[in-house]
């Protein structure tokens, strides 16, 4: 395996200008991004397997609950802990020892006799999550170019979906082994967790945290393959401004604007999560089974996983184009319209399938396009370079916990209020998501990292 050569060098006056390649660009991004194509397979997996574990240990709902949840318990203290990783040994290293754990969850689940066991190993895959959810977007964003940052940055999540439809269509293909298939579903994510593994060898590591550590030479280097020299040495440049005027202190995070910056990253990253999708993405197939069967249910998911999947390539057309607080807004408020069909469908007694799975569809499809893509996008950009690993592991940190809430309590709220209860509460939080995009967030689509600084540093030059 080898880089994506670089376009031909040219030589202006006494120093060599190199043209950035666009190919080097993309070949990090995409080594980068197979953590979230892992990312999405570990955490759809259990979806289709679940109805299997299920069976075979005779789950009870609040055990049922925890095998679903055991995995982001770990996200969230790989979370925690993986910007202080990618701060102390930087993005790569940190990288790497996210794909050797995804490697060992993905053998580890498969081989599991109790709960306790399987818990353990989804933990590990868990920690893996975490840290990759903090760095590969962080990564990206420190090495694109301003004006394909956000396209790149979303690369992630289309590699997240990607990761999701290759579970489902493994979950629906390996089903027809029997009862003991969902250890299958499970093992066959060793594989990328090797490929990812062994490409990391082949990038570089981020040119900010390079210039933080006063390897200039080398940060300059990389800048120069990714946007060609003129650019890198803009770069370099504001990267010393920046790096020479901020602390880098954990104190940071509660400095004036900064901590507007947090508050808005932590808001969106939780509402994210509250938006309802993984209802849909972790029980799925618990949801439909009982309308339309078990194996109709998982093939039904792959439809899901499918939508999913286009409508993320949409969102990397756009979210250059038209912003991120249009697709953010765009995306609440569609949301919200299919939770309330979701709830309307569910107070009745027998409701139509069709009507379900549509407004399932819409679901995910309003997700995908927006809350998706684009609240790892702003995360990635908005924080100042010194603490991004560290305010980016603290906003990681509340996703993972809000997911880990709704995991952990949908079975148990659609029994107490209802399905239709449930999906009236999640509808709620998607106009309260759309509310708050609308009032609190800037727009940083086209913003250099350090432009997107200084709207922190000056709130009234914010371009809303």
């Amino acid at each position: 395996m080898a880089a994506p050569r670089e376009a031909p060098t040219a030589v202006a006056g006494s120093r060599i200008s190199r043209q950035g390649s666009r190919g080097f660009v993309y070949f990090v991004s995409a080594v980068a991004a197979t953590s979230g194509l892992l990312f999405g397979f570990d955490i759809a997996v259990i979806n289709g397997a679940i109805v299997f574990l299920e069976k075979e240990w005779q789950l009870s709902e609040l055990q049922t609950e925890m095998a679903a949840s055991a995995l982001l318990v770990g996200c969230i203290f790989g979370a925690a802990f993986g910007g202080w990783l990618s701060d102390l040994w930087g993005r790569r290293k940190a990288l790497l020892l996210s794909a050797f754990l995804f490697a060992t969850s993905a053998i580890g689940a498969s081989l599991p006799h109790s709960l306790g066991e399987f818990a353990v190993a989804r933990l590990l895959g868990g920690l893996a999550i975490g840290v990759a959810s903090v760095l590969a977007p962080l990564y990206i964003a420190e090495i694109s170019p301003a004006r394909i940052r956000g396209r790149l940055v979303a690369l992630n999540q289309m590699a997240i979906v990607s990761g999701i439809l290759l579970s489902y269509l493994a979950n629906w293909g390996l089903s027809f082994l029997g009862a003991g298939s969902w250890r299958y579903m499970f093992a066959v994510a060793a594989i990328p967790s090797l490929v990812f593994f062994v490409a990391l060898f082949f990038v570089p590591e981020s040119p900010r945290w390079l210039m933080e550590r006063g390897r200039e030479a080398e940060a300059l280097h990389v800048l120069e393959r990714a946007a060609g020299t003129a650019e890198a040495v803009t770069a370099i440049d504001s990267l010393k401004e920046t790096i020479q005027a901020e602390s880098g202190s954990f104190g940071e995070l509660f400095a004036p604007g900064v901590r507007r910056a947090l508050g808005i990253a932590i808001v969106l990253a939780i509402m994210q999560q509250w938006a309802g999708v993984n209802t849909v993405l972790f029980y799925g197939s618990k949801i439909l089974s009982s309308q339309v069967g078990a194996t109709s249910a998982l093939g039904a998911n792959v439809l899901i996983g499918l939508i999913n999947f286009v409508c993320t390539i949409v969102a990397l057309g756009l979210i250059d184009r038209l912003g991120r607080k249009a697709l953010l807004i765009f995306s609440s408020g569609a949301m919200a319209i299919s939770h309330v069909i979701l709830a309307l469908c569910f107070q009745r007694n027998n409701p139509p399938e069709a009507l379900i799975v549509g407004a399932m569809l819409l679901c995910v499809a309003a997700f995908a396009v927006g809350l998706g893509p684009g609240v790892w996008v702003v995360l990635a950009e908005i924080f100042p370079t010194r603490i991004r690993g560290r305010a980016m592991s603290v906003a990681t940190v509340a996703l993972w916990v809000a997911c880990t809430v709704l995991t952990m309590t949908f079975l148990t709220l659609s029994r107490v209020l209802g399905r239709n209860g449930a999906f009236l509460i999640y509808g709620g939080m998607c106009a309260f998501t759309a509310l708050f995009v609308l009032f609190a967030v800037p727009e940083t689509r086209g913003k250099t990292l350090e432009e997107i600084e200084k709207l922190w540093v000056a709130p009234s030059r914010q371009n809303r």
